[in-house]
């Protein structure tokens, strides 16, 4: 075995993708095929942590990052080997890794379950390579029956950051049907797309000229809230005309600065965020409305909009949704269950609706949320 990281080094920081990726391959792998040779399997690094969406840096190692690995069996694989091959792995792997340690600290009850490097000499390794089968896990994170088909009201009520922790990280090894699991999840279907985007330029809609109003009247406080929300409705809507989810709020930005349309947009964003008054953030809006007005008529799924911003209802204010672009995404739908959904006012998905973190983190609400949509 290696030698065991002590409180005094300082591994040079690899990625966590790239140190899962190669700690599968070089240290766990090797056990699996010396006791289960022919045994169908994936491995794979899915679900939380910043490694998975590739956001990690050497601040990451402080808390349940480090080598390693997640492995997906058949149901009856799992029920048959789950515990020997734990079992197997806590004797035989090495206690390093590149240099990190392979064991970990228990889940602390008092941090959230949090787990951190614990170096160790001798004994077992209380590793992280955890067991599944991809049913059970996809259950766990999304709260949702793969037996099932999936339905508009799902779509509706997956939370885009858990359907990005999903759909990136990396499938190291699949003999198990898990990358096609995987792929049901890749994007919204077209129709429900086309409502996420509707509701996202209605709401855009519904605040567009509330920042110009409220500093208008001196309250500049309340002027600059409004400027922010819709700069993050701006944004969310890039991510679903380039067809990528956006992860959650520590990642937003970062994952934001990485879209095609980021270089225009992101000065705009920027002014509007750092202006002093209403007509400074709103002299950032414009742009922005205008450069999402182009990118939504370079998907060409609706008749060609105005690119530029008019005032409202004759008031100092400009305004690009009064266009109409939610009616126009709206009227293209053509899904009966979906168009049963836009018949309502378009209140969106999950994100749309709510960032309480609970809510967006726990599938324990999903029941209840389908029903906004049945």
């Amino acid at each position: 075995m290696q030698d065991a990281m002590t409180a005094h080094d300082s591994p040079a920081f690899v990625p966590g993708l790239e140190l899962c990726r190669r700690f599968y391959w070089e240290a766990v792998r090797p056990i699996l095929d010396a006791h289960w040779p022919d045994l169908p399997h994936a491995a794979a690094l899915l679900g939380g942590g910043s490694e998975v969406i590739g956001f990690d840096d050497a601040t990451s190692t402080d808390h349940h990052w480090g080598p390693r690995v997640m492995l997906f069996l058949s149901a009856e694989d799992h029920a048959q080997w789950a515990d020997a091959i734990d079992a197997a792995l806590r004797a035989e792997l090495p206690y390093a890794f590149l240099g990190y340690t392979t064991n970990f600290s228990p889940p602390d009850p008092a941090d959230n379950g949090v787990q951190r490097l614990q170096p160790i000499e001798q004994g077992p390794v209380n590793h992280r390579v955890t067991i599944h089968t991809a049913a059970d896990f996809v259950a766990e994170i999304l709260g949702f029956d793969l037996a099932q088909p999936l339905e508009p009201a799902d779509w509706l009520t997956f939370p885009t950051q858990k359907l990005r922790t999903l759909t990136a990280g990396a499938i190291y090894h699949d003999s198990a049907g898990l990358e096609a699991v995987r792929s049901r999840f890749a994007f919204y279907p077209h129709d429900v797309w086309l409502y996420l985007l509707a509701a996202g330029w209605a709401r855009i809609g519904q605040e567009e000229h509330l920042m110009g109003r409220a500093g208008s009247v001196g309250d500049d406080v309340g002027a600059a809230l409004i400027a922010a929300r819709l700069v993050r409705d701006v944004m969310r809507l890039c991510f679903l005309m380039e067809r990528q989810y956006a992860p959650y709020p520590k990642w937003f930005g970062t994952a934001f600065s990485r879209l095609a349309c980021a270089a225009e947009l992101l000065p705009a964003l920027r002014r509007t965020l750092h202006a002093r008054s209403w007509q400074e953030a709103e002299a950032g809006l414009v742009p922005a409305y205008e450069a999402l007005a182009r990118l939504h008529n370079s998907l060409v799924v609706t008749a060609p909009l105005p690119e530029s911003v008019r005032s409202f209802w004759g008031r100092p204010f400009q305004v690009m949704a009064m266009h109409g672009f939610a009616d126009a995404l709206l009227a293209e739908i053509r899904d009966p269950a979906v168009q049963r959904i836009a018949a309502r006012p378009p209140i969106g998905g999950i994100d749309l609706i709510s960032d309480n973190t609970d809510l967006l983190e726990s599938p324990v609400w999903r029941p209840a949320l389908r029903n906004l949509y049945d």
